[in-house]
């Protein structure tokens, strides 16, 4: 399938057995049971979770059987944003509840280009986090401590992660890959205590050491009293360079239980970082309480995961689907871990992984789905993926084109999951839902407890219009703060300043009549001709439906005499060129599926789009170097994941 037929095309629904047996129904039978509450639709439940945010988030709590210090005795004591409260005076430990299984069923399932598949039950998975909680203890690390790590997508990090959020302290991570400086930019920022580090990685058939960075990181970290080094590239390496380091076995003193220190609902979980593309990263607290609540409400109710699934994403530790991905254990599902190259040695690659892991529920980001699409492959050719029953895309907006494909090359009994939302909650403001059918091109709904509309510019609420997508009451994992942020100004600055009181997540989103929802690009980088608005990610998905684009990049810049230009870049195919023809080609497909206002007037071809470490197309950064202003005055070049490509765009904008 192809074209703009395929937009809004009804792809799946859900049989009235599987609609039945979703952990969503089961949560509305148990409302009307103990809260004499009856809903028959999703809407009603929506609208009843975002209006009585009270009720909706005590009978989260309830349902799931949270484990507290003391029954709590209101929700939500202040609506303000920022600044909500929820479960004043109430105590409770993020870790334990992941960890409330000890038996051996599978826990974690890994593999990476280094290691091949391995299992860690729950029972292994509850001892290893004892003896490293006991561990860090004993190099003095305690309630509120900050504990930093680069390590790969690997069972340690589990654990390790487990183990500080166990003892009450406060864990932060960045991606191996992640250069020296970029990783000081973060962790220096939050002053930790203690750094996990392994000693390398292999990504793409090829080795990288990083012992060396290392030592240079230890040395720029003030703070740092202890480090803990993972062989993980060597099975012996060397830590003569670094200062106060032990081995991760070293760092393990046996222990049969874990000790969970009881912290109030808003005590710091772990801290994530925005890409960080200009300025220092802002460092985003996150809360015990807040986390736990929403993780479950979403992996539950919207995923559809429980104790059965086996639940893989495929994300780095820099990455919040990574603190997500583990999220999976407070529903006691079993997670799979892969770190490496997703399309090494072939573009199958994770494909194969899930058959070969069972896996039921594959995470993966749009832009891995769109390169499977032009790549030609089709999975369900290769590989046996009947035991997949949900697809989760996030990263980017899907477009049509990519929620076809993976019905057409994977199977049509699947849930296709699309998600939006952000580091900045770490969970999705909109998303999927088992009770709802599927169209192409849109996220299913609205999710439970996220009160998200389309605002104009002067505030007020659009249906079947794109406008800003804003969060009008306050969601439970909304970061407590910015760290180092004792004012709030920059907290505020960030999320409150186009619409005081009212969460502005910078996104574009249109609310259709029937509850779904289409994201069509972030509203900083927003493309306008002759007054017409329009996100970008509606324009690649036009180009990139072109057999030998590969990627693409557009730019609407301003010229010093004040005059517009927009500036398409794209990247061909292996073997494809960019010429006068594919260029008229590229044109009258704009002109014909977008508007003739947008045609571009210049299109260049270029080695690679320049990428954030996470992998999301960099924008307004471009847009400013294309206006005149200098690399360092608008982007980190550690934030980039592809640094040589801004040459391009440095030299075209000194011609």
């Amino acid at each position: 399938m192809a074209g703009r037929d395929i937009e809004g095309r009804l792809l799946w629904e859900p049989t009235p057995q599987t609609a039945s047996l979703s952990n969503v129904a089961q949560f509305m039978r148990w409302l009307r049971q103990t809260r004499g509450l009856d809903f028959t639709a999703y809407d009603d439940l929506w609208r009843w979770s975002v209006s009585d945010l009270n009720g909706f988030w005590g009978a989260v709590w309830d349902f799931f059987r949270v484990r507290g210090s003391k029954q709590y005795e209101t929700a939500l004591a202040s609506k303000s944003m920022p600044g909500a409260v929820w479960f004043p005076g109430v105590e409770l430990n993020y870790a334990e509840h992941a960890l409330s299984r000890k038996d051996d069923r599978a826990a974690i399932v890994s593999e990476s280009e280094i290691r091949p598949r391995s299992v860690t039950t729950y029972a292994q998975l509850y001892h290893a986090v004892a003896s490293f909680a006991q561990g860090l203890r004993a190099a003095g690390v305690g309630k509120g401590d900050r504990v930093a790590s680069s390590m790969p997508n690997i069972p340690e990090t589990v654990v390790a992660f487990l183990a500080t959020a166990s003892i009450g302290a406060v864990w932060s991570a960045c991606a191996p890959e992640f250069g020296a400086r970029s990783v000081v930019d973060r962790f220096r920022q939050i002053e930790p205590k203690a750094l996990i580090v392994a000693d390398g990685y292999r990504y793409g058939g090829r080795d990288f050491s990083k012992i060396d960075e290392i030592a240079d990181i230890q040395r720029d970290l003030p703070t740092l009293e202890t480090t803990i080094l993972v062989p993980y590239l060597s099975p012996c390496p060397s830590a003569s360079v670094l200062s106060n380091a032990v081995l991760w076995q070293d760092a393990l003193i046996d222990a049969d239980a874990v000790e969970f220190e009881t912290v109030p609902f808003d005590h710091p979980l772990w801290i994530l970082y925005s890409s960080g593309t200009t300025g220092l990263p802002k460092p985003i607290v996150h809360g015990h309480g807040g986390i736990l609540l929403e993780h479950l409400k979403t992996l539950s109710f919207h995923m559809d995961l429980g104790e059965s699934d086996r639940f893989f994403w495929f994300t780095t530790t820099g990455w919040m689907m990574w603190n997500f991905l583990v999220g999976g254990l407070l529903v006691d599902a079993e997670i799979q871990l892969f770190d490496g190259d997703p399309m090494y040695p072939h573009v199958g690659r994770l494909w194969e992984f899930a058959e070969q892991a069972g896996t039921t529920y594959f995470g993966t980001s749009a832009p891995h789905i769109q390169e499977c699409m032009k790549s030609g492959v089709r999975p369900n050719q290769t590989f046996d993926l009947s035991a997949i029953r949900g697809i989760g895309s996030t990263g980017a907006p899907l477009p049509p084109e990519g929620f076809a494909w993976v019905y057409e090359n994977i199977h049509d009994r699947l849930l296709l999951g699309s998600f939006s939302g952000g580091t900045d909650v770490c969970t999705g403001f909109v998303g999927p839902s088992p009770l709802l059918p599927v169209h192409a091109g849109e996220i299913q709904c609205r999710c439970l407890g996220a009160k998200v509309e389309a605002f104009d510019s002067r505030g007020e609420s659009l249906v079947d219009g794109v406008g800003e997508l804003v969060v009008t009451e306050p969601l439970p994992s909304m970061p407590l703060y910015l760290w180092g942020d004792d004012d709030g100004g920059r907290y505020r600055e960030s999320y409150f300043d186009m619409f005081p009181g009212v969460w502005r997540h910078g996104d574009w989103v249109k609310i259709t009549h029937r509850g779904s929802c289409v994201i069509s690009g972030r509203s900083d980088s927003t493309l306008n001709r002759g007054g017409v608005r329009m996100g970008t990610s509606e324009f690649y998905r036009v180009v990139e439906d072109i057999d030998e684009v590969l990627d693409s990049l557009i730019i609407d810049v301003t010229t010093p005499n004040d005059s517009a230009r927009l500036l398409l870049f794209v990247v061909m195919q292996e073997g494809k060129t960019l010429d006068s023809s594919l260029r008229g080609a590229i044109r009258s497909k704009l002109r014909s599926e977008i508007s003739p206002r947008y045609a571009p007037d210049e299109i260049h071809q270029i080695a690679e789009v320049p990428r954030t470490l996470n992998g999301k197309k960099i924008e307004v950064p471009i847009k400013k170097i294309l206006s005149g202003a200098s690399v360092e005055q608008v982007i980190s070049l550690e934030a980039v994941s592809n640094p040589n490509s801004l040459r391009f765009f440095v030299r075209m904008a000194q011609i």
